[in-house]
C-alpha cells in the first residue's frame, strides 16, 4: 500500500496545487540503482500517483545492479502511465555520480530530477521542485533537509547525522562561493534544467553528484525546497567507509581543479617528501652507507611518496589516460631530473650573473619546481592524441524501453 509523505509543499499543499509549470514542462526522474529490486514497485507506484497527473514525466533507470533489479523495472513498468527505461551498466564507472551523469544524457525533457531508488526521497515532491524552479527561473532547485520545514529523519542513528554534518561543513567551507545559496549540497535530491548541464565537464566519483554539478557547473540561479528525508522502504543503506573515503577523494580532486591550486598542493605534496627522505637517509646512513649513495637512494622513497598522493589526491581523473608503470617511470625521471638540473642552474647563477650563493639556491629550487609541476603535468597526466577521455567510453552500457 502505497504510503503519503506530509512534507512541506507536497502534494496536498493549496499553494503548490496552485503552482503553475511552464510548458513544455515535461521532467526526467533519472534513478540509480545498486541491487534496489525490493523499492521498484513501490517507487514507481507512489510515482504514478503522484507525478502524471501534474505534469508529463518519463524515469530513466541507471543500473549498476548485480541482483535482478532489471528484471524487476521490466515488469512493474508495464502498468505505467509514462516510459520507463533502464540504462544497465556493466561497468560502473564514477559509482552512483557515474550513473547519473549517464542519466542526464539521455534525459529528453527540459527538467532532470535526480532521486534515489530507496523511497527516502518522495516522489510526491518532484513536481514541486519543478514548479519552484519555474516560479524563481531558476537552473537548479535543491530539495534541502535543512530549510525550515525540512528533516534529516530518515538518517539512521547518531553516527550518520554527524558524518552528514561533517560532511556538508567541509564541502561549504571549502566551496563557499560555488555552494552559496545550497544549504544541503550532500543531497541526493535535485532539479536541473537540461539546458544547464554540461555533462562532459563532470568527473563524477562516488555519490556526492550534486556537489560535482554545483561546483563544475553550477547554475546561476539556485532555489531550495525542504523536503523530510524519510526511512528507507527496504534494503539497507549503501554508504560505508569507503564512500567516506572516496567523497573525501571527490572534495581533494574539485579543490585541485583550478591551475593555481593544483601547483599549490603538488609543492604541498613535494614538502612531504622530505620526511620519507630522511628517514630513508638515516637507516641507510646507519647501516654504513656512504652519505652520497644512500642520498640517491632516499631520494626514490621521497619520489614515490610524492607520486602515490599525487596519483590519488591531484590527478586522479587522468590516471586512466596511461598504465601505471608509464606514469610511475616517467614522474621518477622527472623527479629526479630536478637534481641534476638544480645544481648546474646554481653554479651558472652564482658565477655568471654574480648572485649569492643562497639567493640562486632559492631561486633554482623554484624553477626547477615550476618545470617539474609542467613537467608532470604535461608529460605523465595529459591524454595522449588518439586516446578517449572520457571515462563513460570504456564501459559498455545496454539500454532498453521498459514498456
Amino acid at each position: 500500500m502505497s504510503h503519503e509523505s506530509t512534507v512541506p509543499g507536497e502534494l496536498g499543499d493549496p499553494a503548490v496545487r496552485a503552482a503553475e509549470v511552464a510548458e513544455p514542462g515535461a521532467v526526467t526522474i533519472v534513478v540509480p540503482t545498486f541491487d534496489e529490486s525490493a523499492n521498484i514497485r513501490e517507487l514507481l507506484h507512489r510515482i504514478t500517483e503522484s507525478v502524471p497527473s501534474r505534469l508529463p514525466c518519463e524515469v530513466v533507470f541507471v543500473d549498476d545492479s548485480t541482483d535482478d533489479t532489471p528484471e524487476v523495472i521490466s515488469r512493474e513498468a508495464q502498468d505505467c502511465p509514462f516510459p520507463v527505461t533502464v540504462l544497465h551498466r556493466d561497468e560502473p564507472v564514477g559509482g552512483l555520480g557515474g550513473a547519473v551523469v549517464e542519466g542526464l544524457k539521455a534525459a529528453g525533457s527540459d527538467w532532470i530530477v535526480v532521486m534515489d531508488g530507496d523511497l527516502q526521497h518522495p516522489p510526491s515532491l518532484v513536481p514541486e521542485l519543478v514548479a519552484a524552479g519555474e516560479r524563481a527561473n531558476a537552473g537548479l532547485v535543491v530539495a534541502s533537509r535543512y530549510l525550515k520545514g525540512g528533516s534529516r529523519a530518515g538518517l539512521a542513528g547518531g553516527y550518520r547525522i554527524a558524518v552528514s554534518r561533517g560532511a556538508t561543513w567541509l564541502a561549504k567551507a571549502l566551496f563557499p562561493r560555488r555552494l552559496r545559496g545550497i544549504s544541503d549540497p550532500m543531497s541526493g535530491f535535485f532539479a536541473i534544467r537540461r539546458s544547464a548541464v554540461t555533462a562532459e565537464v563532470l568527473q563524477p566519483l562516488g555519490y556526492k553528484i550534486l556537489l560535482e554539478l554545483a561546483v563544475r557547473n553550477r547554475p546561476r540561479q539556485v532555489t531550495e525546497v525542504p523536503f523530510v528525508f524519510q526511512d528507507r522502504f527496504a534494503g539497507a543503506s549503501k554508504s560505508t567507509a569507503r564512500e567516506g573515503l572516496r567523497f573525501l577523494r571527490h572534495l581533494a580532486g574539485l579543490r585541485t581543479a583550478s591551475p593555481v591550486t593544483r601547483m599549490a598542493t603538488f609543492g604541498l605534496i613535494g614538502a612531504t617528501g622530505f620526511g620519507p627522505n630522511l628517514v630513508g637517509l638515516w637507516v641507510l646512513t646507519g647501516l654504513g652507507l656512504h652519505y652520497l649513495p644512500a642520498e640517491i637512494l632516499a631520494n626514490q622513497l621521497g619520489v614515490a611518496w610524492n607520486f602515490l598522493l599525487i596519483e590519488h589526491l591531484l590527478f586522479r581523473e587522468r590516471r586512466r589516460h596511461r598504465r601505471w608503470w608509464d606514469r610511475a617511470g616517467r614522474f621518477a625521471l622527472l623527479a629526479n631530473a630536478d637534481l641534476v638540473l638544480r645544481i648546474p642552474l646554481i653554479a651558472l647563477l652564482v658565477g655568471t650573473f654574480g648572485m649569492g650563493v643562497l639567493p640562486a639556491t632559492a631561486l633554482a629550487l623554484v624553477a626547477t619546481f615550476v618545470l617539474r609541476f609542467a613537467g608532470t603535468e604535461a608529460l605523465v597526466y595529459l591524454p595522449r592524441r588518439g586516446r578517449r577521455t572520457h571515462r563513460a567510453a570504456r564501459g559498455s552500457r545496454t539500454a532498453r524501453r521498459a514498456r
